[in-house]
């Protein structure tokens, strides 16, 4: 039981699926949802103060360096063509709205980048992605404990 928790917990911490992988896994390996739930959530809010102190560092370390400028560079202006004008419209809402929705490439780890080319206050902007990723989580968690209990589907 505890490989599950463990598993669920790097899988909901990694940029490769965050707790759109881990909570169903969780649930899909035995877990109470609940549990899986709480496991998810805990990695996915942890991943903010991780990344900015990450971001933070690498800049500025890094960013004398041609190759690592121009590679900052091209991810600032993908990410801000992608999301660029909701966040920076709705600030707040835009940007826990883009964390909610459990889709590829909306969660924790690109909204917090945003918050960080934004510029947004990183007190809001923690607790609009917290609040981001507490709904997302509970879609999850939701919709793989209902997809466990149909036989045959999951």
């Amino acid at each position: 039981m505890i490989n599950i928790i463990i598993h669920t917990f790097l899988l909901s911490i990694s940029p490769f699926g965050e707790s759109r992988v881990g909570i169903p896994y969780g649930v899909l390996n035995g877990l109470h949802p609940v549990t899986a739930l709480g496991v998810g959530l805990i990695a996915n809010l942890l991943v903010f103060p991780i990344m900015m102190f990450l971001i933070d560092n690498f800049n500025n370390r890094l960013w004398k360096y041609r190759m690592y400028k121009s590679q900052s560079v091209k991810l600032m202006r993908r990410a801000k063509s992608g999301v660029g004008d909701k966040i920076q419209k709705y600030g707040f809402w835009g940007l826990m709205m883009f964390v909610m929705i459990p889709l590829p490439f909306t969660g924790v780890y690109m909204g917090t980048i945003a918050a960080y080319i934004f510029k947004l206050p990183r007190a809001s902007s923690f607790i609009a992605i917290s609040i981001g990723a507490v709904i997302s989580c509970l879609i999850l968690a939701f919709g793989s404990h209902l997809g466990s209990l149909i036989p045959g589907v999951l």
